[in-house]
């Protein structure tokens, strides 16, 4: 019988393909191992996502503690009359951020991080100096 090559058609298939009629399903070991390895995968989903549960909680210690320290030292500040703002600083602990950094965040992501660490640590040193002031009132 002839194909589509010897009378000029297209072939509806890759040369070499085996037809679809042809093909047989994938076996049942083969299924069961698919699916120990999406298993498998959703396992090591799932022990990443705690491992960033643990990091964190204690990342949130971490910036607690830090906040506690710019509190402290917003209430030094508000007695000896120094800025909050001390853009000598701020430019000195963005460039020791990005020195230290080991990856994989690149130096704008640790900078942007950073950045906005130290824009909260400033508004906890201005509320820590106004509850000064407002303390002196009374």
């Amino acid at each position: 019988m002839a194909d589509e090559h010897d009378i000029g058609g297209k072939p509806d298939r890759a040369p070499g393909a085996v037809p679809a009629e042809q093909r047989s399903r994938p076996s049942e070991p083969a299924r069961a191992a698919a699916g120990r390895a999406e298993r498998g995968s959703e396992a090591a989903i799932d022990e990443f996502r705690r491992r960033i549960d643990q990091i964190d909680d204690q990342l949130m210690k971490l910036l607690n503690s830090r906040s506690a320290c710019a509190v402290e030292i917003g209430r030094l500040k508000r007695r000896v009359g120094a800025p909050v703002y001390q853009p000598d600083r701020e430019k000195w602990i963005l460039e020791r951020a990005e020195r230290n950094n080991p990856g994989p965040l690149d130096s704008g992501a640790v900078r942007r991080v950073f950045e906005r660490v130290i824009d909260e640590s400033r508004r906890l040193e201005r509320l820590a100096a106004q509850a000064e002031d407002g303390q002196e009132g009374d």
